[in-house]
């Protein structure tokens, strides 16, 4: 296995253009709250990429931290690019295995309607495809579909006590992956929501 580049990241501060509709005025949190982390990654291919994800200033260093421990664990990821590359659309960011954290939407658990944990910036989803949210017999994105049998690993997948895990456990965040009844094997947040 050939050797990695060493780790690269770089945090900026970023704009109301740049997050596009992504961000919208009435959002819990304003661009300048707002940063994108660019970091180095272990792509599928196994060789090192560079990526960019927007999360809230005061979790910049806890994602630099996880992505540090995933770079070197060669974790892959699918792709890591801010969510406007997509239009501000989850379910095209979702459909694209798209690696993504800040993005103003309400979440898309049952309840009353609230703003999901990803509209502060304190959320990210992880290889959506291989990691889906399931509520009933709806699975996002569709084509997760696949990896609903968890017990068969594969690569890029989340599961207890796996490197993606344990990444985030070290530095507090929790998994959607262990909610009972609609699991979001994608989801890791600062807040557990």
């Amino acid at each position: 296995m050939a050797a990695l580049p060493p780790f690269h990241v770089a945090v900026n501060p970023v704009t109301a253009a740049e997050l596009g509709a992504s961000w919208h005025q009435g959002c819990p949190v304003g661009p300048a709250r707002l940063r994108t982390v660019h970091v180095s990654f272990v792509g599928f291919d196994g060789r090192a990429h560079a990526g960019a994800i927007v999360v809230h200033e005061d979790v910049t260093g806890a994602v630099t931290t996880v992505f540090r421990r995933l770079y070197a664990a060669r974790f892959p990821i699918r792709r890591l690019e801010p969510i406007v590359k997509y239009g501000g659309s989850d379910k095209r960011s979702m459909a694209a295995d798209n690696t993504s954290g800040f993005n103003c939407r309400y979440a898309s658990a049952p309840g009353p309607k609230r703003w999901s944990a990803h509209a502060y910036g304190e959320a990210i989803d992880v290889n959506t495809i291989e990691n889906p949210y399931v509520q009933g017999s709806y699975v996002s994105p569709a084509a997760g579909r696949a990896y609903l049998e968890r017990t068969r690993y594969r690569a890029g997948m989340a599961v207890a006590g796996g490197v993606l895990v344990r990444a985030f456990a070290s530095v507090g965040w929790l998994w959607g992956g262990r909610w009972a009844g609609t699991p979001d094997y994608q989801h890791f947040s600062r807040t557990g929501g």
